[in-house]
């Protein structure tokens, strides 16, 4: 089923959702499982599941030289999503992204989600790899979300690569895309930011799930902002709870949001990172509530592979 669809059947009540991320190469799909067991309680209508591009290492040879080679630490997106279908009947939500693949293999892997019965993508760009200092595309693949976005629906439309293939048959893929309360980095202002919104919802996306965000306003102002730009897709707050003191300098500087001062204080003062997954729980359910009320269609968790804080919080919440 269609994300859209487990929204409209909700008919105004919050559903529960999350992102989860492939185990690394050589560990088992059992850690997933794992993962994922204490939370089929709250009934998630469809569970995301990231993928991940190249990254490069360098092997030194006995002469001294280095041979340059790509790897993928994280792969098995298709194979999880449908071990995700098969396990808990619950629909997956893969993430295509732009960075590391050619049209042709993009291609191919969409292919492998229709045959698997799999009705929903989130188009994502990808970010940059750590040898990058800022994205660079594949040279046979798409530069933007946009371009990839366009693809999937041409898909959808039965137009493939090989325009000789006799009555090629359509897919039927919810095409979902990512959207930022505080604005993309790379975007010059908001409102740019929003254009480019408009233009992969005007071009078949059905649904936005925002970035991670602390400060509910923000959420409010960009669906706001987006009804204002006639954007009038279903926007789903996306939502990652603290789990390390650390993490209250790191998410701001990798993702590029702001904590609100409350926050920051408080995990300022904690002495340990129990007390502040404590705060990140606390602030979690805080966010949830608020956003609940406001009658937000889903929220949707960052997990991180890691169950505990989303549990308690959903606990307090459902």
């Amino acid at each position: 089923m269609k994300v859209t669809e487990h929204i409209q059947n909700a008919k105004g009540k919050t559903l529960f959702s999350l992102e989860i991320i492939p185990p690394k190469k050589g560990e088992k799909i059992q850690t997933i499982f794992d993962h994922l067991d204490p939370l089929m309680e709250f009934n998630p209508p469809f569970i995301d599941v990231t993928y991940h591009r190249e990254e490069y290492i360098y092997k030194e040879h006995p002469s001294g030289l280095l041979e340059k080679k790509t790897t993928r630490k994280r792969p098995g997106t298709v194979g999880i999503c449908a071990a995700i279908r098969h396990r808990y009947d619950v629909d997956p939500v893969p993430h295509i992204i732009c960075g590391g693949f050619s049209k042709e293999e993009t291609e191919n892997a969409l292919i492998d989600l229709n045959f698997l019965g799999i009705d929903n993508v989130l188009v994502l760009r990808g970010d940059a790899i750590k040898s990058e200092g800022s994205f660079v595309p594949h040279p046979e693949g798409n530069n933007y979300a946009l371009d990839l976005l366009h693809q999937v629906d041409g898909l959808n439309k039965g137009i493939y690569l090989d325009d000789s293939i006799d009555k090629p048959s359509p897919t039927s893929f919810c095409i979902g895309v990512a959207g930022y309360p505080e604005k993309h980095f790379e975007a010059p202002n908001i409102k740019m930011d929003l254009k480019y919104l408009k233009q992969k919802v005007d071009a078949g996306a059905e649904y936005i799930v925002t970035q991670m965000f602390f400060d509910n306003s923000k959420y409010f102002e960009f669906v706001e902002s987006c009804r204002a730009m006639d954007i009038h897709v279903p926007i789903i707050p996306g939502l990652k709870p603290i789990a390390t003191k650390a993490q209250s300098t790191i998410l701001p500087s990798i993702f590029h949001i702001d904590l609100p001062e409350e926050l920051g204080e408080a995990l300022d003062k904690c002495k340990d990172n129990q007390q502040a997954k404590e705060i990140g729980i606390e602030w979690g359910i805080k966010q949830s509530k608020e956003l609940m009320e406001w009658g937000v269609p889903v929220l949707h968790y960052y997990s991180m592979g890691k169950s505990t804080s989303v549990q308690k919080i959903a606990e307090a919440v459902f």
